[in-house]
Formats: structure tokens, C-alpha cells, sequence
């Protein structure tokens, strides 16, 4: 069982080889629920996540014999890098096996580390049996992402950070996965100031930790998809489990839809790149599934921004269209030369940007003498989309929004 001497042992181990990652407040998102926001940003740290402070508390332990046979781990990606990259500073073997669907960006930054690496299965599950397999079959230590005391210790520093960071704490707010950050953070703040109310959160394609507690537990539940990637996990540790049981008041869960507005807010609101499972935090307070809020100093810890380009490039395009910013218009015009002209100048007129034009013609529907024109629109948000269409109308156009 994790202890509160393990944290404090592990900060001093670590001590000036990790980030400080910064806790600070933000207005912007304090008025969206009425109370003071502070984000934690282990995004910032050199891997992209909070993962190499477990990493490397647990790799420090090593006797010498276990450094020179080395270390594997499975992991999706943020885990990898933390391994991988700490194991290279410390002169240390390390084998990485990776579901074969991991995102591009942690793949390829995990070997950058100099790690071997290993893409197997499909999901977590499938890459941790081959990491236990290569564990027998070469002698290697296993450094498990989640389920093992000191690499919680190592998550739980974050916890004595934020006492010292924003002494003025009512609720602490994390991402649930495996459960070793959230059980780390929450022994460390519990010990300390027992009042503080710590809220896990995970997607509800894959609520893991959610239901072990109900079923008072660990189980494993059916495969599910999900964008936040970093927490997608269908059976949380039993160490976890345990310091879930004891210090973490509540987990709660969030839509996948609202997952990825909350990437594109702190994106523009807060200047950071938060991959989906870190962006958890947001959506959980934002979204009303943590009650009692309001007038409240709420930490939520953004735990890493190793999202996949790809990935991002989608969402944003997502928000954009939600939010009215990105209009898809089918316009039908006549069949003349300057006639496509008329059409982008009347939409030019009202201030949209064209991103993208295709036209068609001699398909059903229209007459000899029509085309249908397809539009991405660049615009100001769902008015202005209003404003545009109702414009073109009355130009005689027939508009249908995509």
C-alpha cells in the first residue's frame, strides 16, 4: 500500500531532474463555472507528460545487476517516453512494447529516447503480456506504468507541488487511467489537508476505475474507443484501486464530444496543447459533472500534450464546424462564365473566406443550365453563417447547409 513517506522520499530521489511544472490561475475559465481555475501543467515537462516522475523514481531504485540487464515497459506512449528517455540518462537498456495502433508522434519520439521498441496487439493489454513475456525470457525489470507503489510515489510528487503551489486548494481534479497519478496526488494532498475534495475522471467509453468502485473491486471491463488515448485502459491497477478506495472522494465521467471541445479551449483560451486524456479535467468541470464548484479554487492537472497531429488537425476542425467557425454551404448557381465569380464575390462581401470549392454539373436536380457548388467557409461563428446564407437567398441562390 502506498504511504505518505513513499511521496516524500520520492521527491527528494527526483529532486532536480524533473520540470517544476508551473500551477497557475486563469480568469477564462474560472467565469465558465463561477469559481477560480488553476491548471497544473505536466504537459511542460520534457517527455510531454507526468509519466517520467514514476519512471524515474522507480529506475533509481535499481539494484546495479538490474541496470545492466535492463528494463521494459508496456505502455500506449506517455509511459514509454518517460522510461525510455530517463533509462538513456542513466545508462540503462530499455525495451518498449507499444499497442501497434499508439499514436505516430509517441512512437517515434520513444525510439528518438533510444529505446528498443516493440509494436505489439492492440490495445494495452495485448502489448503488457508481451512486456511480461520478454521480462521472463530476457531478465529484464518490468517498470509498470500504473500498478506499482513507487511509481505512484513518483506521480504522487506532483501532490506535494501543488500544496506548496496553491495552498488555497478546495478541489483537486485528474485524469483516471491505470489510477497511479490519481492515487499518488491523493495520498500526498489527503495526508496533508484531509478537506480537499480530489474528483478522478475518466471517458465514459471506458470507465475502468468508475466501475471497480462500484463494484467495490477491480474488473475488467469490454474494449472501447475512445480519443484520450493516455487513459484507455479496461483495468485499473490493485495498488491504485486501493488508494482509490481510500483517498479519492469521487470519479466521474465525460462524453467523448465534450473531450474534444475541452482540447480545443485550452488550445485558444489557455495557449496549451493538452493531449485528450488530459484535457479530461476540463471537460469534467466545464461540462457540470463535478458538482459544487462555484467560489471554489479548482486544480485540475493537464497531464500531458502528446497528441497525434493528425488527431488535433480533426478536432479543431470539429470545433471550428460546431461552433459555426467552419460553414460547409451547397449553393446551386447558373451555368454561365462569371457566374462562380458572382457567387465568391457576394460571399466575400459579407467578410467569409472560402477555404475549399468544388462544382458539379448534369447530375439530378438540376437543370442544363445550374451547377451545384460546394463551399468550406471560413466565418465568425453560427450569426454570421445565418447573415450569409439568408444574403445569398435573397441574391436569388439556393443555399443548403452540409
Amino acid at each position: 500500500m502506498l504511504r505518505f513517506e513513499d511521496v516524500v522520499q520520492a521527491r527528494e530521489r527526483i529532486a532536480g531532474q524533473l520540470v517544476l511544472t508551473p500551477c497557475t490561475p486563469s480568469e477564462a475559465f474560472g467565469e465558465e463555472f463561477g469559481g477560480h481555475a488553476w491548471f497544473k501543467f505536466e504537459n511542460l515537462q520534457r517527455t510531454g507528460s507526468f509519466k517520467e516522475r514514476g519512471a524515474l523514481n522507480r529506475m533509481l531504485l535499481l539494484t546495479e545487476d538490474e541496470r545492466r540487464r535492463g528494463v521494459v515497459a508496456a505502455s500506449a506512449g506517455n509511459h514509454a517516453q518517460g522510461v525510455a528517455f530517463h533509462a538513456r540518462r542513466l545508462g540503462v537498456p530499455a525495451t518498449i512494447v507499444m499497442p501497434v495502433r499508439t499514436p505516430l508522434v509517441k512512437v517515434s519520439n520513444t525510439r528518438r529516447y533510444g529505446a528498443r521498441v516493440i509494436l505489439h496487439g492492440s490495445v494495452y493489454d495485448e502489448a503488457m503480456q508481451r512486456a511480461l513475456e520478454l521480462r521472463d525470457a530476457e531478465g529484464l525489470t518490468l517498470i509498470h506504468p500504473f500498478d506499482d507503489v513507487q511509481v505512484m510515489a513518483g506521480q504522487g510528487t506532483i501532490g506535494l507541488e501543488l500544496l506548496e503551489q496553491c495552498p488555497e486548494m478546495d478541489v483537486l481534479v485528474c485524469a483516471v487511467g491505470g489510477g497511479g497519478i490519481i492515487g499518488g496526488i491523493a495520498c500526498a494532498i489527503k495526508s496533508v489537508r484531509p478537506e480537499v475534495r480530489v474528483v478522478g475522471v475518466e471517458s465514459a467509453t471506458l470507465p475502468a476505475a468508475y466501475r471497480a468502485l462500484e463494484a467495490g473491486h477491480v474488473v475488467t471491463i469490454p474494449p472501447g474507443q475512445t480519443i484520450a488515448d493516455g487513459i484507455a485502459v479496461r483495468r485499473i491497477g490493485e495498488n491504485s484501486f486501493a488508494a482509490l478506495q481510500r483517498w479519492v472522494d469521487e470519479v466521474v465521467l465525460v462524453p467523448e464530444e465534450e473531450i474534444a471541445d475541452a482540447v480545443l479551449m485550452l488550445l485558444e483560451r489557455e495557449k496549451t496543447v493538452a493531449e485528450a486524456a488530459a484535457a479530461t479535467t476540463v471537460a469534467a468541470v466545464l461540462g457540470g459533472h463535478v458538482k459544487d464548484v462555484a467560489g471554489k479554487n479548482v486544480v485540475m492537472v493537464l497531464s500531458g500534450g502528446n497528441i497525434d497531429v493528425g488527431v488535433l488537425s480533426r478536432i479543431i476542425d470539429r470545433g471550428l464546424a460546431k461552433d459555426g467557425r467552419l460553414a460547409f454551404l451547397r449553393v446551386v448557381t447558373d451555368d454561365r462564365p462569371g457566374a462562380l465569380a458572382q457567387l465568391t464575390a457576394a460571399i466575400a462581401e459579407l467578410g467569409a473566406n472560402v477555404l475549399q470549392l468544388s462544382q458539379r454539373r448534369s447530375i439530378g436536380g438540376l437543370w442544363l443550365t445550374e451547377a451545384e457548388v460546394d463551399l468550406t467557409l471560413e466565418t465568425r461563428g453560427r450569426e454570421h453563417v445565418d447573415e450569409l446564407t439568408a444574403h445569398l437567398r435573397e441574391l436569388g441562390y439556393r443555399v443548403a447547409l452540409e
